[in-house]
């Protein structure tokens, strides 16, 4: 098999892979998000309290990272497209049951079944990506995938808002199963397998256990794995906080928090973009330096700028700076994760990617405990988070002693 088995597809099927492992990238944040402006309604609805409709959000979290730890080792063992099926199968099912849910206990087991479902997409997605490519192609893709990764979580509550004008909360889910629906159609019509027999693990349970400690036993991936999901956190601090600070406390419409969202999604664009191309130039990990870094300083502006203002609008630049630097981030510590790592890139990728889902399902309640009335416990969950990414990274990693190259 070739180093770039990416490079035995046409230029027409690698646009098709890409397509596919973008919108399955992007089912996981947007079963997450896209509800998150139709809490009121939610609320209203079912006659619940603001910390159970957190705790609906906890559970679909929560379900995506138990799912990723399902399926990364079952692609693997079986390779990735049925596996991949089978869970995205699962989340159509799991969003129709929740767009029917008759009250809050059943609503919140099946987001999280629907969690459960939809994490077959993103870990599916970034072990492909290593299947098919090394070196600075790798980091062209996952970049792509990260820009969607991190744009999603954004774009989602702006494409909920603009729902929550015309349908029910209950449309929402329905929206969701549709999307499902789409991603079962192209996976079993467009989709190829990138794990061959020859390099599927085999034997049982002691097999998979040895697959995690070989990972594990990498310092590298560890410190990546610790400071993705400490600035995720941070992020979902934002993602999950803004939408009852914009409208409730700061008294904007859908439309208006919608518009907000929308201006912080350039910041992750942006900070993908630049920082997939910095990576060539100086490397992941010092890109990884600069966007944590970012992340503490736009943090503690928005403290700053809160504790000085009672508008909203001089907090834009922060969350933009915010997201700016996340967007820098993530591809960059995905890089550094699982560069080591093809013949166990399934596992590497649900490790990441459930340790992300975890601590953003524990930030969430945590920052509910606090009465919002204004950023600072928004603004505070988020400069810890990334003060942690940057103890992560300095004390486990070290980017400065570090060499890494992307041939």
């Amino acid at each position: 098999m070739p180093a770039q088995l990416g490079d035995r597809f046409s230029p027409r099927r690698r646009l098709a892979f890409i397509i596919t492992l973008g919108l399955l990238t992007g089912l996981g944040p947007f079963t997450i998000d896209l509800y998150l402006p139709a809490f009121p309604a939610l609320k209203a609805d079912l006659l619940i309290s603001d910390a159970q409709v957190q705790i609906t959000l906890s559970a679909t979290t929560l379900g995506f990272a138990l799912g990723q730890l399902l399926v990364g080792p079952l692609s693997d063992r079986l390779g990735r497209k049925r596996p991949l099926l089978a869970m995205s199968a699962l989340h159509v099912v799991a969003s129709v049951l929740v767009a029917i849910s008759p009250n809050v206990e059943f609503l919140t087991g099946m987001r999280a079944l629907q969690g459960i479902g939809a994490a077959g997409g993103a870990v599916v997605a970034m072990a492909m990506a290593r299947d098919l490519f090394d070196g600075r192609r790798l980091v062209v893709m996952l970049s792509r995938l990260a820009l969607i990764n991190g744009m999603a979580p954004i774009i989602a509550p702006l494409v909920g808002s603009w729902m929550v004008s015309f349908v029910s909360w209950r449309g929402v889910f329905w929206a969701l199963a549709l999307y499902g629906s789409t991603i079962v159609a192209l996976v079993w019509l467009l989709i190829v397998e990138t794990r061959p027999p020859s390099e599927r693990t085999t034997g049982g349970f002691s097999v998979m256990v040895a697959a995690y400690r070989r990972v594990l036993n990498d310092r590298i991936f560890v410190g990546a794995w610790l400071t993705a999901a400490a600035a995720f956190a941070g992020l979902f601090s934002y993602v999950s906080t803004s939408s009852v600070l914009l409208q409730e406390v700061f008294g904007l419409s859908p439309r208006g928090f919608g518009a907000v969202f929308a201006i912080c999604s350039v910041g992750v664009f942006v900070g993908v973009q630049v920082g997939s191309r910095l990576s060539h130039r100086i490397g992941p990990h010092r890109v990884l330096a600069l966007g944590t870094a970012g992340m503490v300083l736009a943090s503690a502006a928005l403290l700053i700028v809160n504790a000085a203002s009672d508008s909203y609008i001089p907090l834009i630049p922060t969350m933009f700076a915010f997201t700016l630097s996340f967007g820098a981030c993530a591809p960059n510590a995905q890089v550094l994760g699982l560069q080591h790592h093809r013949t166990d890139s399934g596992v590497a990728a649900s490790l990441m990617g459930a340790l992300n889902m975890t601590a953003a399902a524990i930030v969430g309640p945590l920052i509910g405990l606090a009465t919002l009335t204004s950023a600072a416990p928004m603004g505070i969950a988020m400069l810890a988070c990334s003060g942690l990414a940057v103890v992560f990274l300095w004390t486990i990693i070290r980017p400065m002693r570090l060499q890494v190259r992307l041939d």
